[in-house]
């Protein structure tokens, strides 16, 4: 949330991107980004923008019957009410004429998760007169970043989700060679319940993939539709927990094999492996001498790995998402010169997985999914034993 103390700060960023101010905008939730900036909270059901200029005052533009949702709003910084939508136009054009705006918009859509602020909203402002861009890098500064307590949570869930996932692979594999295998839906439950004993929470899954299904990347496991985990399986755990909303999620993939795994497995494992590998490598060696990195060329790194082994048509996702304090895929820079063209930098203080995988539909999935988050001059990856090699067991 934005506060005085951290306004110059933000102001000097605005300053040296040229900008004169970050105009913020939400309607009913429909911008996250904002509502969180601002610290809207309660029931909100009208237009609600914030103008924060580059230098000078803050000033909210609320609707007059809701004055409570901006009880955070610091008194000290101004507010404008309007009630009809003369008064509103007229108090933006007043804010952002003649100037250049940054909003939640990314030209094109290019880049979904930044695209906030509805096409009529731009054409209002726009017509007040204001230059809009991208307010792309200041989200990732403002909005992404993780703080110290972030860190260390996300690093104690990561290590507890890494544990939890081989323990799974290692009682499928029992199961497996007894009379009655696990299934996909039962080891999932087995898997939550080893989170709520650990104090982690998790919004939905996690998911358990065994042969086939695993080439769908959004498979659910059912108990409607129960797939016993049996002997020559290939096992994919996606799995993702957090300490407690408003700290970051851990989110990781694993792959294991039931018994000793075709060839072509073990070539699938090591293209998707290295993969990995590659985009890590990359990010820590720009981050070594503080070079820019965007999103896009760390996606393009472990593509051109994939490609190599001759799996790039099965190569489907993005290589990663952001993960920032509120959200598993946050608003932060993806990894993603596939689906989205996102060419935001990697700047310390953001995280993000790296999760390369091929899926070969009615045939064989594979994932390997790790996180990263950056600090000055270092990449961090967790879990700190990441995969290296296919389990099997």
């Amino acid at each position: 949330m934005l506060t005085p103390a951290g306004l110059p700060e933000l102001q000097s960023a605005l300053a040296n991107a040229g900008l004169d101010g970050w105009l913020l905008y939400d309607f009913r939730g429909a911008n996250p980004i904002a509502g969180a900036l601002i610290g809207l909270s309660g029931h909100v059901s009208r237009r609600a923008f914030a103008w924060i200029p580059r230098g000078g005052t803050p000033v909210a533009v609320t609707h007059a019957i809701e004055q409570g949702p901006w009880k955070h709003w610091p008194a000290e910084w101004r507010r404008e009410v309007y009630s009809s939508w003369r008064s509103l136009e007229t108090i933006l054009a007043s804010l952002v004429r003649g100037r250049r705006v940054a909003m939640e918009y990314s030209p094109g859509d290019a880049v979904p998760y930044l695209d906030r602020v509805p096409a009529g909203v731009l054409e209002m402002v726009r017509a007040a007169g204001a230059e809009v861009v991208s307010s792309g890098e200041l989200v990732s500064r403002f909005y992404a970043v993780w703080t110290r307590d972030d860190i260390d949570a996300h690093v104690r869930a990561a290590e507890v989700i890494a544990r939890v996932a081989r323990d799974a692979f290692a009682l499928a594999g029992q199961r497996a060679r007894g009379p009655n295998p696990i299934a996909e839906h039962e080891l999932t439950a087995w898997i939550v319940e080893r989170f709520t004993n650990a104090g982690l929470e998790t919004d939905h899954g996690p998911n358990v993939s065994a042969g086939a299904n695993a080439a769908n990347p959004h498979y659910e496991p059912s108990a409607a539709s129960p797939v016993p985990i049996r002997d020559g399986a290939i096992v994919l755990i996606d799995l993702w927990a957090t300490e407690r909303p408003g700290r970051p999620y851990a989110d990781q993939t694993w792959m294991a094999s039931v018994g000793p795994p075709s060839a072509e497995a073990i070539r699938i494992w090591t293209a998707v492996r290295d993969a990995r590998d590659a985009a890590i490598t990359l990010v820590a060696e720009r981050a070594s001498r503080r070079a820019d990195t965007r999103g896009a060329d760390v996606d393009d790194a472990a593509r051109d790995v994939i490609r190599k082994y001759g799996y790039g048509e099965y190569f489907t996702h993005r290589t990663g998402h952001s993960i920032d304090p509120r959200e598993l895929h946050g608003s932060g820079p993806n990894l993603d010169n596939l689906e989205t063209r996102d060419e935001r930098l990697l700047i310390p203080g953001v995280a993000f997985s790296i999760e390369p995988g091929v899926y070969i539909a009615g045939q064989i999935g594979m994932r390997s999914e790790v996180n990263v988050y950056l600090e000055p001059e270092r990449a961090v990856v967790t879990p700190r034993d990441y995969q290296h090699d296919l389990i099997v067991v």
